[in-house]
This record gives C-alpha cells, sequence and structure tokens, in this order.
C-alpha cells in the first residue's frame, strides 16, 4: 500500500508540474484532456485512482509521455527494468495486460511497452497527438492491427508501423496468447 501511495504522489506532482510548465489552468487541461475538473484536483493532491485512458489522454495533452506522469527522477545512466517490477496499466477482462516498460530520455522520447492479448480481448485507443508514431512487434501469436478502421493481421516475428494520430485497436486473434512490444514515439517537445 506505501508503494501505491508513493506512485500516485509522484503522478500527482508530475501531472501538476507539467500542467504549470504548459501553462494551463485545472479548467483548460481539464477541457483538453477531456477529464473532468474535479478529478484533476483529486490527482493534484494525490487522491483516486486514474484509469489508463485518463492517463494517456493527460499526457498527450501536457505533451509529455505516460511514464513521465509515473516516473520519479531518473537514476544513473543506466536502467534496467523488470516486467514483475512494473505494474500493468491495463488488464482486459480476459488476462491481458499492458505494462509500460520505460521511456527513453531525450528530445523525442519513445515509450516501450509489454502486452499481452487473450484471443478475441481487444484494447481501443484513442488518436494521439499529432507527430507521434507506434510500432508493434508480435514476438508469440498473432494479432490484428485495426488502423482507422482498417484491420491489418499481424504474426509473430513481425513489426507494423503506423500514425497513431488516428483510432487504433489491438486485438489478440488466433487461439494462443499474444506477446507483443509496442513503441511509442512522441514527436520533439518544444526546447527549453
Amino acid at each position: 500500500m506505501a508503494e501505491a501511495d508513493a506512485a500516485l504522489r509522484t503522478l500527482a506532482h508530475n501531472v501538476r508540474a507539467a500542467r504549470t510548465r504548459a501553462g494551463l489552468s485545472l479548467d483548460e487541461l481539464g477541457r483538453r484532456a477531456k477529464v473532468s475538473k474535479g478529478a484533476l484536483v483529486g490527482l493534484e493532491k494525490a487522491q483516486g485512482n486514474p484509469n489508463f485512458a485518463t492517463l494517456v489522454r493527460l499526457a498527450d495533452t501536457l505533451g509529455v509521455s505516460v511514464s513521465a506522469l509515473l516516473e520519479g527522477p531518473a537514476e544513473g545512466r543506466v536502467r534496467v527494468v523488470s516486467a514483475d517490477a512494473v505494474m500493468p496499466l491495463w488488464a482486459g477482462e480476459q488476462g491481458g495486460e499492458a505494462r509500460l516498460m520505460l521511456t527513453t530520455s531525450g528530445p523525442a522520447p519513445v515509450e516501450v511497452w509489454r502486452w499481452r492479448l487473450q484471443p478475441g480481448e481487444e484494447y481501443p485507443s484513442h488518436p494521439h497527438q499529432a507527430g507521434v508514431a507506434e510500432t508493434v512487434s508480435v514476438t508469440s501469436g498473432r494479432m490484428v492491427l485495426v488502423v482507422d478502421g482498417t484491420e491489418h493481421p499481424v504474426d509473430a516475428g513481425q513489426t507494423a508501423a503506423f500514425d497513431g494520430d488516428v483510432p487504433h485497436t489491438y486485438r489478440g486473434a488466433g487461439d494462443t496468447t499474444c506477446h507483443l512490444i509496442m513503441t511509442v514515439h512522441l514527436p520533439p517537445g518544444p526546447t527549453t
């Protein structure tokens, strides 16, 4: 429980700092991210339990990565992250999950995700900000990537790349669990 409280305090601090850097009021951030002002007030006070979709909308609106909202200060030059040390940010009804492993630093960060999808299980994603590109590399099983309404089968050993500024869905296919690595390439942020 102490870890969850610490994570929520880190999230609260990072959201407030990113909102301040962006020069947005709570009202304006809420309007742009489609999150209620009450939920934002609670979040910035380290209260509540925001869902994955809310975190993605806030990150997109603030022009930062999801992990920039979740992570504390960087430690050292090399980060090694174990999947069991990272809590899932999405859990499907059939046992699927998505874990944000890490985000690279620099002017154009890249998020690295591990996904597991059961056959028929899906996660629909809203369009991201302009300039976001995604890749999905299936390591075992099969999936169907739906981008702007068009289905694209992706089998083990294949990688698909697409612009993330349109509606897209990840769906497990076949009769076995699909494991994949997804990267989200964020556009360069403003220089300071």
